[in-house]
């Protein structure tokens, strides 16, 4: 008997239609036509929308609070609200604008996302490798996925939602390009097996995952807990690790995605070194666009012993 493929199936099924997801679907439908919405409209409907998340929202700004002031002990309490209000507002014009990947062209999309560093992936695809993308939870990785994915060939992996319609529609627009996005069971294993077959991937190195096999290295203002796992998995499928930093500029209305050089194989060898390496990555895509980043998730939530929880 055939083994289960641990991607997610991209195939519409009729139980999509059933009536619990009917709220669903009329807000896939306003995104959708937001998606469609030429950005001059959309983005100062987005600011005005911000303001509403930023008086609902407040759990989550909370959470963002006490990271940046972790991570930035230098700005005062003024200069945090400053960052907070400007990454809700990139948070919804984002969000607003994502539907976009999924009903707009490939061209709007080069259009949309301005592509910088190529030329780095291009001289480890001469040499026969491919790329593990480093790049941190920022509000425009899925455009900095699909904008790689039209040049090369590319997979995922996410966490799967609890609404299924939604899980349906959020990785068909991942997989637009015919990647496969991977559950999070699919583990490790399933990603080496990619990168083997030349399919490259992003990893993103600054989700805390429990103190695990995790070792903590210094992170901006602080330090992180971070898993140590990218060097082993590089050298097993002879592939390269290349930070990548995407932001959105307003007053362009454009994405700037560059692909940067790729770290050395030494700097990573050694598990301290790796996670340093690592949040030495992850600091450089941050500082390019610290407004831009999910300062919401709970990514310092393991402290080092003796250390106060901080949420």
């Amino acid at each position: 008997m055939s083994r289960k493929p641990k991607y997610f199936d991209r195939k519409f099924k009729a139980e999509l239609l059933h009536p619990k997801y009917w709220l669903t679907w009329f807000g896939i439908l306003i995104l959708v036509i937001f998606g469609l919405m030429p950005a001059r409209l959309r983005d100062p409907i987005a600011r005005l929308l911000a303001k509403l998340v930023m008086t609902i929202a407040k759990k989550p700004i909370s959470i963002a609070r006490i990271n940046v002031t972790a991570c930035f002990p230098e700005k005062t309490p003024v200069e945090v609200e400053a960052l907070l209000k400007e990454n809700i507002e990139n948070f919804v014009m984002i969000l607003l604008a994502q539907s976009e990947l999924l009903v707009r062209s490939h061209a709007n999309m080069r259009r949309r996302v301005k592509l910088m560093g190529f030329e780095h992936v291009e001289n480890a695809r001469a040499a026969g490798q491919p790329v593990i993308f480093i790049m941190p939870h920022v509000w425009g990785i899925e455009y900095a996925g699909l904008r790689l994915n039209l040049d090369l060939p590319m997979v995922s992996m996410a966490k799967a939602h609890r609404n299924g319609l939604f899980n349906w529609f959020n990785n068909r627009m991942r997989s637009s390009l015919g990647g496969n996005i991977y559950m999070r069971e699919a583990g490790i294993r399933a990603l080496l097996s990619e990168l083997k077959n030349d399919k490259s991937f992003f990893y993103l190195p600054d989700e805390d995952l429990g103190p695990d096999k995790s070792v903590f290295a210094p992170f901006l203002g602080t330090v992180k807990a971070t898993l140590p796992v990218v060097g082993r998995l590089a050298q097993a499928g002879n592939a390269q690790v290349m930070p990548v930093k995407i932001g959105y500029n307003q007053q362009a209305r454009q994405f700037e995605l560059t692909v940067m050089p790729a770290i050395e194989p030494d700097e990573m060898k050694g598990k301290e070194n790796e996670a340093l390496a690592l949040n030495r990555a992850v600091e450089q895509v941050i500082l390019a666009y610290p407004e831009q980043y999910m300062w919401f998730l709970k990514v310092l939530k393991t402290r080092p012993e003796g250390e106060a929880p901080l949420y």
